[in-house]
């Protein structure tokens, strides 16, 4: 029974419509002699750059909206669903733009899951990362640049564990809204769904839009959202206050956690990557 089992998975590999890019080498040097990809990490650094300015301004431009001493109400502003819109909007438009030069990651998180389950090289992974910290901090120095009267009273968009909220109930939220992404990520760049699911076209920047956006009205009023460790960080930089640095780990930590959850799960779980390996193993043998 258990060969029967055996044979019917060997034809169903053999014969798979699909076919998994081979992983990215582990460190290639190679590639570090090539435009493309510093081409890829320009577009990273410019893409976090405007999603910070678009997004910060956004955050910024509600509180001073529902502020009383300025002439605000409650009821003024985008609200928080105008900013969860905010930010799963840029996440769509940026993803769609760049994603054919640099993958459109916009996200340490992101990258970090990607290199995990061999998607990325670590020269690109950790270069990816240092090009969006670096566009982070540039696009909320041009919030504060443009909004100088309005950005230190409004707190800069920078995230922190709210009021109410414990920091094991800040460093979960980060962890689960994170692997939410990530997970979302992955589903909406398989190479077996694109095959498999080619009746029903997938835009792969709405779903993960849609996720950044889906999270945010979750966890806004618990840490402020951020499940992206370069936005969390750009904004505390340019904000620079202490309180900001007291729950700073957490939006990395968190982040980072959450990823490599959702590449596990969905690599080796969804995909049978562990059995598959077993597999190869048993028939070299």
């Amino acid at each position: 029974m258990s060969k029967d089992v055996e044979a019917a998975e060997q034809r169903e590999y053999s014969a798979k419509d699909y076919h998994d890019p081979p992983p990215a080498a582990f460190f290639d040097a190679e590639e570090l002699t090539k435009w493309s990809f510093y081409r890829a990490l320009i577009a990273e650094f410019v893409a976090t750059l405007l999603f910070l300015y678009v997004t910060v301004l956004t955050v910024i431009g509600y509180k001073h909206q529902t502020d009383p001493t300025a002439g605000g109400d409650d009821c003024g502003g985008v609200g928080i669903l105008g900013i969860a819109w905010a930010f799963g909007g840029m996440i769509f438009i940026l993803v769609y733009c760049t994603a054919g030069i640099s993958g459109g990651h916009i996200n340490p998180a992101v990258t970090f899951g990607l290199f995990l389950a061999r998607k990325v090289s670590l020269p690109r992974a950790v270069l990816y990362m240092i090009a969006q910290c670096l566009g982070a901090i540039s696009g909320v120095g041009l919030v504060k640049a443009f909004q100088k009267s309005y950005y230190h009273r409004y707190g800069g968009g920078a995230n922190s564990v709210q009021h109410g909220y414990t920091i094991g109930e800040g460093l979960a939220a980060e962890i689960i809204g994170t692997f939410v992404l990530v997970y979302t990520v992955f589903s909406a760049t398989d190479p077996k769904r694109n095959a498999r699911d080619s009746h029903v076209p997938v835009l792969a920047p709405l779903p993960i839009g849609f996720a950044v956006f889906m999270v945010h009205l979750a966890t806004i009023p618990i840490t402020g959202t951020g499940i992206n460790p370069a936005r969390s960080f750009g904004a505390a930089v340019i904000y620079g206050a202490d309180k900001t640095w007291d729950d700073h780990w957490i939006f990395w930590v968190g982040p980072f956690v959450g990823a490599a959850i959702a590449a596990f799960y969905y690599q080796y779980i969804l995909r049978a990557g562990a059995i598959k390996a077993l597999g190869s193993f048993r028939s070299n043998a």
